[in-house]
């Protein structure tokens, strides 16, 4: 084995398959999100046995993960999303269970799942994000709305992959809108629509992956758009040049780590005026499916799907090597 220093961390670079033991793929679970757990879950495991890993699927709602080290786990590799997955319960049950497994840690990975606390986070750090209102109640919601304006973007402060989220055009929209994001968290975040580009960076071992530009006809990046759509269009280069890029990369870096996540993830903007990114959130464990956004990055980076789950896999060392 080797180690590769990348953005002030080290990563173990591993050449020999055994040297990652037996393997537990899991993916699954009981969020809003298990339909795309699972297609991330199954690719990721196919593509980790190509390369000879020992790896196996455990779905954690069928079976429990305090019995992964009884049945000879030596690592986890995480494909779980949304809660339960990838808030930090997860990650604090394998620290608990001394299973090392990929990507951020429990503070990451809690952090990551609130886009409330990453936005206050991610401020402070310079990093810009559309205005905002926390709502608690569809009277809040109608007070944001006058004062931001609509179009609104409403949305759960604690989902991914869009579950939740209404595009408010007219006040008679709220009421709706409220009770959809509140069904889900009764944190709900108002900001206005940003009319722009809609860029997404991917993360691998500390560095940040080629910017992709997305354009899709519907309302917005929807659920449906993200995972099963035809028409949602991926530009790689993103196209909008390397000095907008560069900056983007450098927001999504420093976003990344302002939170406390680790390894591999992805982190979401809206291009603002003056080509300013705007943080939307930051995703920890993103989508692995034939839709997904890090595996297109990776490919333009000329890192194909199978190397990439394997390099992912590698970041369950990083707890391992700490002093």
């Amino acid at each position: 084995m080797s180690r590769l220093a990348l953005t002030g961390h080290e990563f173990r670079r591993v050449e020999d398959p055994a040297a990652f033991g037996k393997v537990a793929v899991l993916f699954g679970g009981h969020s809003s999100e298990r339909e795309v757990s699972l297609m991330s879950g199954r690719a990721v495991l196919e593509a980790l046995q190509s390369r000879g890993v020992n790896a196996e699927g455990v779905d954690p709602s069928q079976s429990a993960v305090g019995e992964l080290p009884g049945a000879g786990f030596d690592r986890a590799w995480i494909a779980l999303h949304g809660p339960g997955g990838e808030d930090g319960a997860l990650q604090g049950a394998l620290e608990w269970l001394g299973l090392p497994y990929t990507g951020s840690g429990v503070l990451g990975s809690a952090v990551g799942m609130d886009k409330l606390r990453t936005k206050q986070l991610a401020m402070a750090c310079g990093v810009a994000t559309p205005d905002y209102r926390v709502v608690t109640s569809l009277a809040d919601c109608e007070a944001a709305a006058r004062e931001l304006g609509l179009p609104l973007a409403i949305k759960p402060a604690s989902q991914g992959s869009s579950v939740g989220m209404s595009r408010v055009e007219e006040f008679a929209q709220l009421a709706g809108a409220w009770v959809s994001a509140s069904t889900h968290d009764p944190v709900v975040i108002a900001e206005p629509w940003i009319r722009g580009e809609e860029l997404t960076v991917p993360i691998l071992q500390g560095e940040a992956l080629p910017a992709i530009r997305i354009e899709t006809p519907r309302a917005f990046y929807d659920y449906e758009a993200k995972y099963f759509a035809d028409d949602t269009r991926y530009h790689i280069p993103c196209g909008l040049g390397a000095q907008v890029e560069a900056k983007v990369a450098a927001a999504a870096l420093a976003a990344f780590r302002a939170i406390g996540a680790q390894g591999w993830g992805r982190v979401d903007f809206m291009l603002g005026a003056g080509a300013v990114p705007l943080l939307l959130e930051v995703n920890t464990v993103p989508g692995m499916t034939s839709h997904s956004l890090v595996p297109m990055a990776a490919k333009a980076r000329g890192i194909d799907f199978p190397e990439l789950c394997w390099r992912v896999l590698e970041t369950s060392f990083a707890r391992e090597d700490r002093p």
